[in-house]
């Protein structure tokens, strides 16, 4: 049954090859389990449903990846997308986590409707490269930040202007604890280092008398996810702002999950010989059908993790590696008051890790091409200090054009790009 469901001779595999890489991915990214409903009951969002909603999320995309494309891909609510949601859309824009929600639905359509007609080409291919590492490295400080934050390492006063925190506080010291058991093991390459991590500073907490252990059995049914479930609200979906929001959304889930599924598939040798993702558009399908349920359960974008790696690295090469991942994930739903325990603290410095991994892009820009390296240091430099994925990716976009037109190489933008800038212009005013 598995070999004609997954065709494992074909791609040279075997069942516990398959079963041994998806634990691994598993290992890998069960830190979402955590992180994901901390950053997002930062909007008043209940947390217990959040972790229902993200672990459901999680199963649903991971499963059709496993089904549609029989790739060994896991999908999740992502990194950076999810802080985008809690502290720019709803935290400074001011906007409803109900709203932020039905910004994800509706971008988790369009995907849908742009994988259907192949029109994400493009707009993958008229978005300059260097703008596209640029985003990730931006949003990787971003995320480092708000861990920075959250741990009470950094703090910042009303005009946002950051600091040092209170080095003597027991939050510090809990997040500084998971900070060096992640470097540790991570420079020791153990598997699911950022989880070990976050295990040993919830410790820390107990020790400290921070955290509590559940009086309960840590085993049990989840929370219900009724307070977040179908919480859409269209009544402000037509605002500029709102427009911009929708547009960040798509942008960086489409190359976040493009740019997952072909360097992974590179590092496998999973490539054809015209070097595209054997797929591709099922996968994309696989992530963009899961961003529109996620959004109905109640929880940010869901996409292509690039923990996937670990997995592959281990063997894995079809869809039996993911449905390994979903079984696991399942099975975590019944652990909820263990995860739900653990402080955000706790949680702080797999932020920082992750912002850490997500800076690796900076490597691919040419920073000795100003043309080029300009866009991109306004990039990367506005998210974190704006505390805005948005405005980064409006700065990057529209100095980019600026320089090409100024320059006389207004030949060289594409009508995608003229189109993006006039849109970001007219935000300013309207």
């Amino acid at each position: 049954m598995l070999e004609k469901l997954f065709r494992l001779n074909e791609n040279k595999t075997t069942a516990k090859v398959e079963i041994l890489a998806g634990i691994t991915t598993f290992m890998t990214m069960a830190y979402i389990l955590v992180a994901n409903p901390t950053i997002l009951s930062a909007t008043g969002m209940d947390k217990g449903a959040l972790f229902t909603a993200t672990v459901l999320a999680t199963i649903a995309g991971t499963l059709l990846m496993a089904f549609l494309a029989n790739l060994p891909f896991a999908l999740a609510p992502g990194m950076g997308l999810n802080a985008f949601f809690a502290y720019t859309v709803v935290l400074q824009m001011g906007y409803t986590w109900q709203i932020a929600l039905t910004a994800v639905f509706i971008e988790g359509v369009l995907f849908i409707l742009l994988t259907a007609f192949n029109v994400r080409k493009a707009i993958v291919n008229n978005i300059p490269s260097s703008l596209k590492h640029a985003i990730s490295v931006g949003i990787g400080l971003f995320i480092a930040l708000m861990g920075l934050i959250n741990a009470g390492i950094i703090r910042s006063s009303e005009n946002t202007v950051v600091m040092l925190g209170d080095m003597s506080s027991h939050s510090v010291w809990i997040a500084l604890t998971g900070l060096i058991v992640m470097a540790v093991l991570l420079v020791l390459r153990v598997k699911g280092a950022l989880l070990i991590g976050i295990f040993v500073a919830t410790f820390a907490g107990v020790l400290l008398g921070e955290t509590h252990i559940p009086e309960s059995n840590v085993v049990g049914l989840p929370p219900g996810i009724a307070p977040i479930l179908f919480q859409l609200d269209f009544s402000q979906i037509f605002k500029p702002d709102i427009l911009v929001v929708l547009f960040t959304f798509l942008f960086v889930d489409m190359f976040d999950t493009i740019g997952t599924l072909v360097g992974v598939s590179s590092k496998a040798g999973m490539l054809d010989s015209s070097g595209n993702v054997p797929k591709a558009k099922q996968a994309l399908f696989a992530d963009s059908i899961a961003t529109t349920l996620g959004a109905l359960l109640g929880t940010s974008t869901v996409t292509t993790y690039v923990e996937s790696a670990a997995g592959v690295a281990e063997g894995g090469r079809t869809g039996l590696t993911s449905v390994v991942v979903g079984i696991l994930f399942f099975f975590t739903l019944f652990l909820s008051p263990l995860f739900l325990m653990i402080p955000s603290s706790a949680t702080a410095p797999a932020l920082v890790m992750i912002g850490l991994f997500m800076i690796s892009p900076i490597r691919k820009i040419d920073l000795e091409n100003y043309e080029e390296a300009i866009p991109v240091f306004l990039t990367i430099l506005i998210m974190p200090l704006t505390f805005s994925i948005s405005e980064g990716i409006t700065f990057g976009v529209l100095s980019y054009v600026l320089l090409k037109v100024l320059t006389g190489k207004y030949r060289k933008v594409s009508l995608v790009l003229y189109i993006l800038s006039l849109f970001f212009i007219l935000r300013f005013f309207v």
